[in-house]
């Protein structure tokens, strides 16, 4: 059943809570040394500069490259990388509640990918495949861990979160392809040893992940999900919704960034307008799996999960919507500083556990 818990406005920012405001707080301190430490040095060369814009700075993206500085670009994306799939919280002691954490090799649409599968204590009901945000371009096996732990427990599901292909070296629509692989493989792992239900969900860019294989699980493409869980998902490509112009910039995610992530992961221009990009999109909704969407109050990308519970609902779909007051994009990563991070992966932890429950 819809639980709307909307922004009174669209057009006036919202003052982020304390934690949030704590956060941005570092960024800026953050920032303002990176700059004094570039007035002190002599010469550094674009990798220097990009190593630290990208170790201090989530925000920090580099100006378009020509091909002749490729090289500048890649180690601009090796910086990034680095410095974006770390835990926010120590991986043994996240781990600790869980029966398991496991290493594993998954099929993907090329090849075998690593991940890590997560078995809590306890009947183990369903599964869950966990798709990393991180704009199609970073993050991974480390940035989520703690997550994917906290999710495993509250739902008593396994849980796979699979390190998918990356863009720009693999554009769209690889990651869906990936993504797909995945979920098949655990819906056979499923079926063999906890019951046969699978669930999908991802944050930010994995939760446009989640949300198109809902879509194409609907449509008979992959195992049909008994849950979709999408956390500030982005699901409308190019928009004009009131949040990106809001929360613009400022607030740990920019638009700016926004559109870099989408130039890396699309890379054609007739990928912008394709189904598996932009879920929201999709003309009929009717008949896919229920849905969690969680949202943070203070995100340029809040409008777009709020838009797609709103047509979900319209569409006759089940639908918990939950909008976080004060909290920034990502703020399950910093979910050990984040009350809100804490109670946002119960709820969707209990609404996968209720499913799994009464499908068993």
């Amino acid at each position: 059943m819809p639980d709307f818990t909307l922004p009174p406005s669209a057009s006036v920012p919202l003052v982020p809570n304390l934690s949030s405001r704590v956060l941005l707080g570092v960024i800026r301190w953050q920032e303002r040394r990176k700059k004094r430490q570039a007035n002190h040095a002599v010469h550094p060369t674009d990798a220097q500069e990009c190593h630290h814009a990208a170790a201090t700075d989530p925000d920090a993206k580099p100006a378009p490259l020509a091909p002749e500085h490729s090289d500048t670009h890649r180690h601009f994306l090796h910086a990034l990388r680095r410095a974006m799939d770390t835990p926010s919280f120590p991986q043994r002691l996240s781990a600790l509640p869980l029966r398991r954490v496991i290493a594993v090799k998954v099929p993907g649409a090329t090849g075998l990918l690593s991940a890590r599968l997560y078995v809590p204590r306890g009947r183990v009901r369903g599964a869950v495949l966990y798709l990393h945000g991180g704009g199609f371009v970073h993050c991974g096996l480390n940035s989520h861990h703690g997550i994917c732990c906290r999710l495993a427990r509250e739902s008593g599901a396994a849980v796979l979160l699979p390190d998918y292909a990356l863009a720009p070296e693999h554009p769209f629509p690889a990651a869906v392809e990936d993504a797909r692989a995945a979920l098949c493989w655990l819906a056979r792992a499923s079926a063999r040893y906890w019951g046969g239900q699978v669930g999908v969900a991802g944050d930010s860019a994995g939760g446009n992940l989640a949300a198109v294989l809902a879509q194409e699980g609907r449509a008979g493409r992959c195992p049909d999900p008994a849950l979709q869980l999408l956390y500030y998902p982005s699901l409308y490509g190019r928009n004009n919704l009131p949040s990106q112009a809001t929360y613009e910039d400022g607030y740990f995610l920019s638009r700016r960034s926004m559109e870099w992530y989408a130039a890396q992961y699309v890379q054609r221009d007739e990928d912008w307008t394709h189904p598996s990009f932009v879920p929201g999109h999709t003309a009929e909704l009717g008949g896919l799996a229920p849905a969690v969407i969680v949202t943070a109050e203070c995100d340029p990308m809040r409008d777009e999960g709020r838009a797609y519970a709103s047509a979900l609902q319209q569409a006759g779909v089940a639908v918990l919507y939950r909008c976080y007051p004060g909290t920034l994009h990502a703020f399950l990563n910093f979910y050990a500083l984040m009350p809100h991070g804490k109670a946002a992966l119960r709820l969707g932890g209990r609404a996968l556990r209720r499913v799994f429950a009464a499908r068993t």
